[in-house]
This record gives structure tokens, sequence and C-alpha cells, in this order.
């Protein structure tokens, strides 16, 4: 089977490919109800679903045997594929914007107090101020933004399926089908709109820590242990945590990709220092 859908066993491969776990078997009975309740729209019949599954088997996607099924090794690419197609299941970019954010805001935060002399109290006052600024900015950004995007993307997803879909010859089965795809889309878009409030939660909730907890340090330490470790903890995450996971997720040497993140954090450091002191 290819990313292809274009007959209505290829609807029902999808989204049993969506409902199946890597290293975990299911009855082929409950799997049957579990895909009728999560498209919810109970026009998958028996002769349909066994169908799929067989071809499925012949397919070397899943295996078969004494009534249940699991993914082969090629089952577990192609559902890691769909799920990557419908479904956010890593946050990569709101945990990078979470991180660099907040590394940004804590550095800015930090070198304009020890510049100024600020006391402890007008610093925190500054330092909650901006990361609550900051961290409510990404959240709300990232939960309308995602989600804008994230269903602008599904659409164009289910045209293209449809039209996959529009050459079956049987009239039937050509009902059926898109019955089957919008009930689906409509399942997936409730599916995506919990993960968009996860991911905006991730980005605030990195943001803020990424920031407050360097700002901790330089506040509670004795001079000048409060500016060494705090500068050297920003250091650690920016090198440690956001380089190393985003030369891991992008697939972008790790050189390049330090030299890109150094280069922004300078930036967007100096930049807002610069514009603080206007």
């Amino acid at each position: 089977m290819a990313l292809e859908v274009q007959e209505l066993p290829d609807v029902i491969k999808v989204i049993t490919l969506l409902n199946l776990q890597d290293g975990l078997e299911a009855e082929r009975s409950l799997l049957r109800k579990k895909i009728e309740k999560f498209v919810g729209c109970g026009c998958i019949s028996q002769a349909d679903y066994d169908k799929a599954v067989e071809e499925m088997v012949s397919e070397g996607l899943v295996r078969s045997t004494d009534g249940k099924i699991a993914l082969t090794a090629q089952g577990v690419r192609l559902s890691m594929e769909w799920k990557s197609l419908f479904f956010k299941r890593e946050p990569i970019l709101e945990t990078v914007a979470g991180l660099t954010d907040g590394s940004i805001t804590g550095l800015i935060v930090i070198i304009s107090s020890y510049v100024a002399g600020l006391p402890a109290s007008s610093s925190t006052y500054a330092a909650l101020l901006s990361l609550s600024a900051v961290a409510m900015t990404n959240f709300s950004s990232f939960l309308m933004g995602g989600k804008t995007e994230d269903v602008a993307d599904l659409l164009s997803i289910r045209n293209l399926i449809e039209f996959g879909l529009s050459d079956i010859k049987d009239k039937v089965e050509r009902d059926k089908s898109f019955l089957i795809i919008a009930s689906l889309f409509s399942a997936l878009r409730r599916e995506i709109n919990r993960s968009n409030l996860l991911a905006a939660a991730v980005s605030g909730i990195t943001t803020f820590l990424a920031g407050i907890i360097p700002i901790a340090i330089f506040l509670l330490l004795p001079k000048p242990l409060d500016i060494i470790l705090s500068l050297a903890f920003v250091g650690v995450v920016v090198i440690a945590f956001l380089v190393r996971y985003r030369a891991k997720k992008t697939k972008i040497p790790w050189k390049m990709t330090l030299l890109e993140t150094l280069g922004i954090i300078v930036i967007a450091t100096v930049i807002s220092l610069i514009l603080s002191e206007l």
C-alpha cells in the first residue's frame, strides 16, 4: 500500500494504521469496534473490514494469527507516516521556540539587572512581568496559529484523498468512501484541537522555565557566583538542550545548528538591550 487512497479498502487501511500501536496485538473484532467508534459513522461493514485486513496481510503491513493482528516493521513505518501527516506527535517548533525565547528573556533580565545594579525586588518584578508576557504570547500564538495552520493542512489532505476516491466507478462504494472520510476528518479535527492545546502549553511552560530558573539563580546566590552560574545555566540550556534537540529533530549537523542558534540569541539579546536603553 502506498500513501495514495484510491479505493474503499484503502480508506479502511488508513484508519486501521492510525488505530494500531507498534508492538501491541489487537483482537480483529475489537479493533473493528474501536475503528467504528473512532470514525463514528457506523458504515464499515464486516466484509469490507475483512477484505482490507486481508489485503494488509498480503502487503506485509500486518500479521494475523488466532484472530489477532499486529503491525509488521513495514506497517510500523507506514503507520508513522500517516500519523505524522494527521497528528502533531511532537511539538518540535513549540519546544524550540520556548527554549529560545525563555533563554533570551532570562539573559536580558540578568544582564540588565547586573549592569544597572537593580535591587532584588525590582529584578524579580521585571523577571516575572517579562517572562509571563513572553510565555503567554507564545501560548496564544501557537494555540491560534497552530490550529489555523493544522486545519488548513487537514483540509488539503482531505481534498487530495477525496480526489483519489472520485475515480471509484461503483457509486455505492464511492459514496460510502466519502462518508467514511468525512467522519474520519471530523474525528481528526477533534484530536488536532487537543494536540494544539498541548503544544501551546508546552511552549508557554518551556518559555517560563527556561527563563525563570537562571533568573532565580542570579537573584538567590551571592556575588560573583550569581552572574557566573546564571549565565552558565543559560549556556547549558542553549548548547545541551536547544542545539542538541534541534540537531536531532531536524537532522542538521550540530555545529551548524550551534552557530545558527548562538547567532540568533546574540543578535536578539543585543537589540533588546539597545532598545531597553532608549
